[in-house]
């Protein structure tokens, strides 16, 4: 759809100067004061996840995720409400942040506003999904898609290990259903 694929598209450029801008942030002096404290790598990553969720309101950027295997690189935004997804895919405010422990859950469009997800149904098992956040880089390779009823919140409870969860609406042009990628945190 081009008159929301285009809005997207100048809200993505604003988002990308946003995330650049946050990237480059220091931490304030009371929360790099503890992070030296931290000697464990895996503590101080969720330490500084949690920090970076402190600073964040619905719809500001929060990191990119790629997606090589289905050409997708996109600013990804907190938030999954009408006006949040406008922007680009948006991560559920109730699930944990890359590098804190769980099920983060990021949500997209497959019609319209630029239609990140529009083909999430191509990834395979193994395929690479990139979050690049301010204060890490995390990799996940893809387990399985399935197809569920869009009440299906089981989906982003927490599991045995850390993961990504993706989702959309379900067919194309329907929010019937939702399609769900489920991928398991690599490095």
């Amino acid at each position: 759809e081009p008159v929301s694929a285009l809005y997207t598209r100048i809200q993505q450029g604003r988002l990308a100067d946003q995330l650049e801008e946050l990237r480059r942030a220091p931490l304030e002096p009371v929360e790099r004061a503890a992070l030296e404290r931290i000697a464990d790598p895996r503590r101080r990553l969720a330490f500084r996840a949690r920090a970076f969720e402190r600073r964040l309101d619905d719809g500001d950027a929060m990191g990119r995720i790629r997606m090589p295997a289905i050409g997708v690189s996109d600013v990804f935004v907190q938030g999954t409400g009408s006006g949040d997804l406008r922007k680009g895919p948006g991560h559920y405010p109730e699930t944990p942040l890359p590098g804190e422990r769980g099920t983060v859950a990021i949500a997209g469009h497959r019609t319209t506003y630029g239609a990140p997800f529009r083909r999430l149904d191509g990834l395979d098992p193994g395929d690479r999904i990139e979050l690049a956040m301010p204060y890490g880089g995390f990799t996940y390779r893809v387990e399985r898609t399935r197809i569920v009823p869009p009440t299906a919140v089981w989906v982003t409870r927490r599991v045995g290990h850390d993961r990504l969860v993706l989702s959309a609406c379900h067919p194309l042009y329907s929010a019937a259903q939702r399609i769900v990628v489920f991928a398991r945190l690599e490095s």
